[in-house]
């Protein structure tokens, strides 16, 4: 499906998978159909790179001096996205058959093995004419190494504190990388470019610039298909699946078999958000305001190709299943790109114990103080040891599950003999010593496989130059050319602290009439996630007329106030605002201890929060409540 110069009509993009353990039918299913000319995929989180990253390291040190092992054997221990084979194997011959193009970033911490991987899966299968390019660039592990040594401080974008002031020692460094080199790929013929750490929208980047065969100074145009990127790189999230508005779609029988999304990018970048026919979930202006607001952290989004300035975008129904977007302004973009550096970090396990009944905060205590106790000292070993009442128990529960309680013991320690299930004075005998002396209702868990102490690793989040990129383009058939790429030749610098404030002109809340106390989400939608250790939270309404009473209600102030003094970790919280979705964004910065490789808590992606602040019950205009909840 390559298209002439001439052809401007818009490239259709599908996203298949926003994670590794998304469905694996979803190439399948895209792929065979045929007005469908591009399939992208992300199979990579924070977790997953550290994981291949540190793994990759290992592999490399235990095969030093040895053989060369072949392809079966490399197989066996490597660091690319087993679930991406799952998905892939199946879906070769509806590619073949619709001439279908496919980006993903499943490469990881072994893009090249991959890529001979695909090859050798296509050959078996008779598809061995489709033509396989790789991306490298994302290990800048020496790189980093090398400026550590110069005197780089490597300022954590999260807190600001620098590298030196960690106390870890990095194992590897992975950096993400734009779409524009998925583009080059594409143009010297590639029908599979496999990436590791590309930024996540950047496979539609990519598509879209070759498809319209862009200048990397377009933009406008760039920074379009990077938020149709957005929008569509987490898969059916922004049809229906994490949804505020989720029970609209089980009174329509649409909750199951949420269809993938396709992006409509046009030659000037606007886009058209659509739907896989035949499917479930929906695409409404309300799921895409939802997915926009996932993982954004300011009025401006940056990438390695462009700076997609978000404050005056907008979204209209204009059709069934289908959201058109505009409005976005694309800047140059910044001369960095993120780079994640990993450390081993110590060890981690945890206990669990069940409490019912009466008095659960005091059942509770009782059980920390006595494991304390019996600790006595070795309390300093840990470096973290916390303790997590995890529900409560009603009074006339209509069964004991609901009134079971799940008491969480949590450690983690750079010391492994004190986690070590079999020693006599350790972790586990500790927890267990006091059962015959704990509170009445409370009982043991019978799957002791969390108190196995597991390696964890932190991931320290900061900027690296992208002329230091060793960034290229490799081509798996004739002759295998290597293609060098340069940094952006145009870029600008931003400041660190992105802009934040609170609403001009607000409105007197008393002037919106009656109010109800009931619970925020009953008439404000929402989405929280997370970018390390920071959390995003956005609130959006449904109602043009509720806008001002949102941008009025939801100050600073008030999110502190809806977290509550035991979730406020207080730490400064930015706020801007996104009118054309009538929607209130807000940063909090490093409020997930440390991110989701050693957070102790359980939203350790930060996609509860959102939840728990729309459960919380303000004073709601009565007028709002009228028209029905959400």
């Amino acid at each position: 499906m390559s298209p002439s110069k001439s052809q401007k009509r818009a490239i259709r993009i599908a996203g298949c998978s926003g994670g590794f353990t998304d469905r694996s039918t979803a190439i399948t299913r895209m792929a065979g159909d045929p007005e469908v000319d591009v399939v992208m995929g992300d199979w990579l989180s924070e977790m997953t790179m550290t994981v291949h990253g540190s793994g990759k390291i290992k592999n490399v040190q235990s095969q030093n001096g040895k053989a060369q092992l072949t392809l079966e054997e490399r197989k066996k221990n490597a660091m690319y996205a087993e679930t991406f084979i799952q998905c892939f194997e199946p879906a070769i011959p509806n590619l073949v058959k619709n001439k279908t193009k496919l980006a993903v970033n499943a490469g990881a911490s072994d893009t090249e093995l991959l890529a001979e991987v695909v090859v050798d899966l296509l050959e078996k299968q008779g598809a061995g004419h489709l033509k396989v390019a790789w991306i490298e660039g994302d290990d800048v592990t020496g790189q980093v190494n090398s400026l550590i040594k110069k005197g780089e401080k490597f300022e954590n974008l999260m807190h600001g504190k620098i590298l030196e002031e960690w106390g870890m020692d990095p194992i590897c460094a992975q950096a993400y990388l734009g779409g524009l080199c998925i583009a080059e790929a594409f143009k010297q013929g590639a029908d599979i470019v496999l990436a590791g750490r590309v930024a996540d929208p950047a496979p539609v980047i990519g598509a879209a610039a070759w498809w319209h065969d862009w200048r990397p100074d377009q933009f406008d145009e760039l920074a379009g298909a990077f938020i149709a990127g957005h929008l569509i790189e987490c898969s059916s999230y922004v049809c229906g699946g994490y949804y505020s508005m989720f029970k609209d779609l089980i009174k329509t029988g649409k909750h199951v078999n949420m269809g993938f999304p396709i992006a409509e990018v046009e030659h000037d970048g606007t886009f058209n958000i659509a739907k896989e026919k035949n499917s479930g979930g929906c695409v409404t202006v309300a799921s895409c305001a939802s997915q926009l607001l996932y993982e954004i952290q300011g009025p401006l989004y940056y990438n390695c190709d462009v700076t997609a300035e978000l404050a005056n975008i907008k979204m209209e129904q204009i059709g069934e299943e289908l959201v058109r977007v505009t409005g976005v302004k694309g800047l140059p973009p910044p001369p960095t790109t993120k780079v994640g550096i990993t450390a081993p970090a110590g060890f981690q396990c945890e206990w669990h114990f069940f409490v019912c009944g009466l008095d659960i905060e005091e059942k509770c205590k009782i059980t920390e103080d006595q494991i304390r106790y019996a600790m006595g000292d070795n309390v300093k070993r840990f470096s973290t040891l916390k303790f997590h009442q995890n529900g409560s128990s009603p009074i006339d529960a209509h069964n004991q599950d609901v009134a079971t309680v799940d008491l969480r013991c949590f450690a983690q320690t750079s010391d492994p003999e004190v986690v070590r299930p079999d020693v006599p004075n350790g972790f586990n005998r500790w927890c267990l010593e006091v059962f015959l002396q704990s509170a009445p209702g409370l009982s043991l868990s019978n799957d002791l496989r969390q108190i196995v102490p597991k390696p964890y690793y932190e991931y320290w989040v900061t900027l690296f130059p992208q002329t230091e990129l060793p960034l290229r383009v490799h081509t798996m058939w004739g002759d295998k050319k290597v293609t060098d790429l340069g940094a952006p030749k145009i870029t600008k610098e931003y400041a660190r602290q992105q802009q934040s404030y609170e609403t001009a002109s607000p409105i007197d809340l008393s002037s919106f009439g009656e109010t109800v106390r009931a619970p925020l989400g009953y008439i404000v939608a929402g989405r929280s996630g997370d970018k390390a250790s920071d959390c995003n939270c956005g609130f959006f309404v449904r109602h043009d007329d509720e806008w001002d009473w949102l941008r009025s209600f939801m100050t600073i102030e008030r999110v502190k106030q809806l977290l509550g003094p035991e979730e406020y970790k207080g730490k400064p919280i930015d706020r801007f605002e996104l009118p054309g979705i009538r929607a209130v964004h807000f940063l909090l910065h490093d409020h997930l201890d440390r991110g989701y490789n050693a957070c102790s808590n359980y939203d350790t992606l930060g996609k509860n929060a959102m939840e728990y602040m729309r459960a919380k019950t303000v004073d709601l205009p009565k007028k709002f409540l009228d028209r029905g909840r959400i």
